[in-house]
């Protein structure tokens, strides 16, 4: 069973950086895509950034040039390192990982980490 397990999300001052981590558990195979989404309440869950077949990277627009998405050595985790932060990126953060093929293919989700900007 794979399991997601994020950390990091804080609150802090607009212009702050924060680094929230997802470690993942369990086999992986056939990874499709492991990165990071938020959501604020009463709107849709969005892609923040993302590794896509291998090392490729993704990111929304929003967030070019002030988050970077990134593998670290320990095995099965990704980390999103987001400065220059505004008020406008408070959400719930949530690690993403898309694994599997065809009939397997599969979607998992953490639990969410707040990450709360004050202006």
């Amino acid at each position: 069973q794979v399991q997601l397990v994020e950390s990091g999300g804080d609150l802090i001052q607009a212009g702050g950086s924060l680094t929230l981590s997802c470690t993942a558990s369990g086999i992986l195979v056939n990874v499709n895509a492991m990165g990071w989404y938020r959501q604020t309440p009463g709107k849709q869950r969005e892609l923040v950034a993302i590794f896509t077949d291998g090392d490729n990277t993704n990111y929304a627009d929003s967030v070019k040039g002030r988050f970077t998405i990134s593998r670290d050595n320990v095995p099965n985790t990704v980390s999103l390192q987001m400065n220059s932060l505004k008020p406008e990126d408070t959400a719930v953060y949530y690690c993403n990982l898309d694994m599997g093929r065809s009939y397997f293919r599969r979607n998992y989700w953490g639990q969410g980490t707040q990450v709360t900007v004050s202006s």
